[in-house]
């Protein structure tokens, strides 16, 4: 009886009760199986992590730039969202979603983010992974 990978359909060989040709098919196959589950954990917080990276590239064209809190917010920005922080010399903690960082501010009564791009000089002073 001729076993087939249950990711790709190509030929198994080995052992008997093996179900994937590879590791990667292996992984590729649960990963395909999670990605078409509706309302997964992993796929929420997924989405939220684009949109936030998406969104503070869109709003910092130039590297560094200071928006209303409430424009970012309404274009659905959800600041619990991160991957990292950054600590500066002054004591400042920026939270970055990959490359994209963000600090809250008050300014005039009115709360701002500012937008920074992650910078070669940040690799020399420590970087805080969560």
């Amino acid at each position: 009886m001729k076993r087939t990978c249950l990711n790709c359909n190509e030929e198994i060989t080995g052992r008997i009760d093996k179900k994937y040709c590879s590791e990667y098919c292996k992984s590729n196959y649960h990963y395909e199986q999670k990605k078409g589950e509706q309302d997964s954990l992993f796929k929420r917080i997924d989405l939220q992590l684009k949109l936030n990276r998406r969104l503070l590239k869109d709003f910092n064209k130039a590297g560094k730039a200071t928006i209303r809190a409430k424009k970012l917010l309404e274009a659905g920005f959800n600041p619990e969202y991160f991957t990292h922080y950054w600590k500066n010399s002054k004591g400042d903690v920026y939270l970055f979603v990959y490359e994209y960082g963000f600090l809250k501010r008050k300014e005039n009564n009115k709360t701002k983010y500012v937008l920074v791009t992650w910078q070669d000089y940040m690799n020399k002073q420590k970087k805080f992974p969560l």
